[in-house]
């Protein structure tokens, strides 16, 4: 549901846009550019785990609340909500929780600014390279993300 939102809200700017492109010519279609980058944007995590390394593409979703965890293991929880709009409320946030019997525990969240700032060559994205520890099992999550534009999830 909230990628087809995300959608009409991209084709209502897309509507408006070729409606003023039309009345200013041809040329003014470049001003379709920025908001089918922005349709195509996703934050990719890779995670390592185990020794095992894979990876979580999350695309823009209107509210954070249905975003679910993964399971990671047997002991961790990952969660990427990416969040590009309204404009206050965008941002990125990568949340770690521990899987106990009695429900999740947040061990880790970190939250960025959309777009988020890194530079053009940096080796773990926009977040660096982050390290999560179990309390109970002494196992280890790393992860790193990076924004993609004109990915399809994973």
């Amino acid at each position: 549901m909230a990628d087809a939102a995300l959608l009409a809200q991209v084709a209502a700017r897309i509507s408006v846009s070729v409606s003023v492109a039309r009345r200013l010519g041809v040329g003014a279609l470049l001003c379709l550019l920025p908001f089918a980058a922005l349709a195509d944007q996703q934050v990719v995590c890779r995670y390592t785990y185990g020794g095992e390394t894979r990876e979580l593409a999350a695309l823009p979703v209107a509210s954070p609340y249905a975003v679910p965890a993964i399971a990671v293991g047997s002991y961790f929880l990952f969660r990427v909500v990416f969040q590009n709009a309204p404009a206050d409320l965008a941002s990125i946030k990568v949340y770690t929780y521990a899987d106990r019997d009695d429900g999740p525990v947040p061990l880790h969240q970190a939250t960025y600014a959309y777009p988020p700032v890194a530079a053009a060559d940096a080796r773990h994205g926009f977040t660096g390279l982050h390290f999560v520890y179990e309390p109970v099992r002494d196992g280890e999550l790393q992860y790193w993300c990076r924004l993609e534009q004109g990915g399809a999830a994973r």
